[in-house]
C-alpha cells in the first residue's frame, strides 16, 4: 500500500494515454527456414525471426511479428505493465475514496 494513493482522477487520466497495449514477451529467435539449398541454414545461423509469446485461454500462444511491428510491440508491452501497475494503485485509491465519502 502506499502512503498517498493517487486520486481516481489522476489514475483514469495516466490509463487513457497508454495506448497500444499488450501483455506477453518479446523475442528474436533463429528458425530455419524450408529451403534446402539455404546457405544461411546450412551453416547453422538460421534466419532472425521475432516471435512474440502471451497466454490466451491459459495457453501460451506464439505469434511471429515483423520487423516494422517490432518497436509498436515493445512500446505495447510496457504500456501493459504500466497499465497493470496503476489498476493495481487504482484499487487502493477507490477504497480510499470511497472512506473519504463514508
Amino acid at each position: 500500500m502506499a502512503d498517498n494513493p493517487l486520486p481516481i482522477s489522476e489514475i483514469r487520466s495516466a490509463m487513457k494515454k497508454l495506448w497500444p497495449v499488450a501483455k506477453g514477451s518479446l523475442s528474436l529467435v533463429r528458425k530455419p527456414c524450408i529451403h534446402r539449398s539455404c546457405k544461411l541454414c546450412a551453416s547453422g545461423e538460421k534466419h532472425p525471426v521475432w516471435l512474440f509469446s502471451f497466454r490466451q485461454a491459459g495457453r501460451r500462444r506464439c505469434m511471429y511479428v515483423t520487423e516494422k511491428m517490432v518497436p509498436v510491440l515493445r512500446q505495447a508491452i510496457e504500456n501493459g505493465r504500466r497499465l497493470e501497475a496503476l489498476m493495481a494503485d487504482a484499487g487502493e485509491a477507490l477504497l480510499t475514496e470511497a472512506k473519504k465519502k463514508a
